[in-house]
C-alpha cells in the first residue's frame, strides 16, 4: 500500500505548521476585505481545455475523466479558472468583487521539492479595477503574509504589454510572441545559452534570434535601460511599467520588488502585470507565489470578445510555503485539561468533558485504563497543565478532583468551579501574571 506519487498525507506536526500557515493566510486576506469562496474540483473540460484557459504545458498536467453521462470534466489545476467562472456564471455579483479562496488542485506534472501533483493553492482576485492600484494592493498583501510567516522575499514583476512591445521592435511577429515569451520565461532555469536554443528551434530568424541575445545578455536589463534602448514613446505597456513603478516605490517595496524584463509566467491568459514570489536568500529555488492581471478570459467565457472584465490575482504556493517553515521547531496543540475515570465511571468523564468543552477549553479523555501514576507522568511530560480524576465516591457526590500539575495540588469541586478554575487561570497566564 502505498499514496498515488506526489500525493502525500499530512498529520501531527507538519499538520499543525499547514494549520498555522493557513490562519495567516485567511487573517491577512480577510484584513484587506477578500471574501472566501469554495469553487468546484470537478469542471467541465470544454472550460480547462479553451485556449482562454491556460498555456499549452499546463494543459498537457491536467487530469481528465469521464462521468457515468459520459460528459467529459477535468480536475482543476489551479483556482484562477474556476474563479472566472463563477463571475461569468453570476452577473449580478456587485462589482469590484473581491475574493479569496484555500483549496487543493491537481496537476500531472513533473514531481520535485516543492511541486507535487495534488496541492493546496491560497488565492486573491479583485475583478472590477482597471487601475494598478489593485496589482499594488496584491503586491501589499504578499509583503504581509511573508512579514508574519518570517520570510523573506523578492517579488519579481513585469508587464506583457511591455514585454510584447519590446519584441516588437526587435522583429517579432504577433503569431511568434507568445511562444517567445514562454521561452524568455525559462532563463532562470535553462539559462541564456537554453533559451536561444530554443528559440532557434522555433524556427525564429538569425536576425531576430540575434537581437533577443543582445536583449538577454545585457549587463542590467533596468526599466530605464530599456526604456532608452529601445525608445519607447508612451506606449501602453511602457506607461503601466512605469505608473506601477512609481506606486511601488511611494508604497515603500522598492527593497523587496524587482523588475525583471524576461518574466511572463507560463500561462497565456496574462494581459498586464504578472508577478512571482521567490526566497530572498535565494536557498530554495522553487516559486513561493505568483499571479498577475487577466482582463480578458471572463468576457471570453460568457462569449463576449467586446467585454472585458479587469481582473488581477495572486496565488500562494502552500508547498513551497512549507518546504521553507517545516524544519522550524512549533509547539503542537495541547489539551488543558485531562479528564480521567478511576472505577466505572465513563459515563460521568464524558459528562464532566462535554461540560469543560462547551466552555471553550480543550479536552482530552484518558481512556487507556493505565495505571494512575503513567497516566499523570504522560501528562505532566506533555505539560498539561490540569487533571481531572473521577472515581465512583466523586461521581455519587457529582463532584470531581481537580488536579493542578503546575502548583502539585488538587482540590474536590464540582465540575462549574473547575470550569471558572482553568479559565480563571488562562486568563492570568494570557494577561502576563
Amino acid at each position: 500500500m502505498q499514496n498515488v506519487k506526489g500525493t502525500y498525507d499530512f498529520f501531527g506536526k507538519e499538520q499543525a505548521i499547514r494549520k498555522k500557515v493557513q490562519s495567516v493566510l485567511q487573517e491577512v486576506f480577510e484584513l484587506y476585505d477578500f471574501d472566501g469562496m469554495d469553487s468546484t474540483i470537478l469542471t467541465e473540460l470544454d472550460l480547462l481545455t479553451s485556449k482562454y484557459a491556460g498555456g499549452d504545458e499546463i494543459l498537457k498536467e491536467m487530469y481528465q475523466l469521464t462521468d457515468q453521462g459520459m460528459r467529459n470534466l477535468g480536475l482543476r489545476y489551479d483556482l484562477t479558472i474556476p474563479f472566472a467562472k463563477v463571475i461569468a456564471l453570476n452577473p449580478g455579483i456587485e462589482i469590484p468583487f473581491k475574493r479569496y479562496e484555500i483549496g487543493k488542485v491537481f496537476r500531472d506534472g513533473p514531481v520535485k521539492r516543492g511541486r507535487l501533483r495534488e496541492f493546496l493553492q491560497c488565492d486573491i482576485d479583485v475583478v472590477g479595477i482597471e487601475g494598478l492600484e489593485a496589482e499594488a494592493e496584491l503586491m501589499q498583501v504578499a509583503f504581509e503574509v511573508f512579514k508574519r510567516l518570517d520570510l523573506q522575499v523578492t517579488l519579481r514583476w513585469n508587464n506583457r504589454k511591455f514585454l510584447g512591445e519590446i519584441l516588437e521592435t526587435v522583429g517579432v511577429t504577433s503569431e511568434e510572441k507568445l511562444s517567445v515569451m514562454l521561452s524568455l520565461d525559462k532563463i532562470e532555469k535553462i539559462g541564456n545559452e537554453g533559451v536561444i536554443k530554443e528559440l532557434i528551434s522555433k524556427g525564429l530568424s538569425s536576425q531576430v534570434t540575434n537581437a533577443i541575445t543582445g536583449l538577454i545578455e545585457m549587463d542590467e536589463p533596468t526599466l530605464e535601460n530599456l526604456f532608452d534602448k529601445y525608445k519607447f514613446k508612451n506606449s501602453e505597456g511602457s506607461s503601466e511599467v512605469f505608473a506601477l513603478q512609481e506606486l511601488i516605490v511611494k508604497l515603500e517595496l522598492d527593497k523587496m520588488c524587482k523588475f525583471d524584463p524576461f518574466l511572463s509566467r507560463g500561462l497565456s491568459f496574462y494581459t498586464g502585470t504578472v508577478y512571482e514570489i521567490f526566497d530572498a536568500n535565494k536557498i530554495f529555488a522553487s516559486s513561493l507565489g505568483g499571479g498577475g492581471r487577466y482582463d480578458a478570459i471572463i468576457g471570453k467565457l460568457v462569449g463576449r470578445d467586446d467585454i472585458q472584465y479587469p481582473t488581477v490575482g495572486i496565488s500562494f504556493g502552500m508547498e513551497s510555503i512549507m518546504e521553507m517553515l517545516k524544519s522550524r521547531p512549533i509547539q503542537l496543540p495541547q489539551p488543558l485539561v485531562v479528564v480521567i475515570s478511576i472505577g466505572e465511571t465513563s459515563a460521568d468523564v464524558l459528562k464532566a468533558a462535554a461540560i469543560l468543552r462547551s466552555n471553550g477549553i480543550r479536552t482530552s479523555i484518558e481512556t487507556s485504563k493505565r495505571k494512575l501514576k503513567k497516566s499523570l507522568a504522560t501528562a505532566a511530560s506533555n505539560g498539561i497543565p490540569y487533571v481531572i480524576l473521577i472515581g465512583e465516591d466523586e461521581a455519587k457526590d457529582g463532584l470531581l478532583r481537580l488536579k493542578d500539575m503546575k502548583e502539585k495540588n488538587e482540590k474536590v469541586v464540582t465540575v462549574q468551579e473547575a470550569v471558572n478554575r482553568i479559565l480563571q487561570q488562562q486568563s492570568k497566564i494570557s494577561e502576563g501574571y
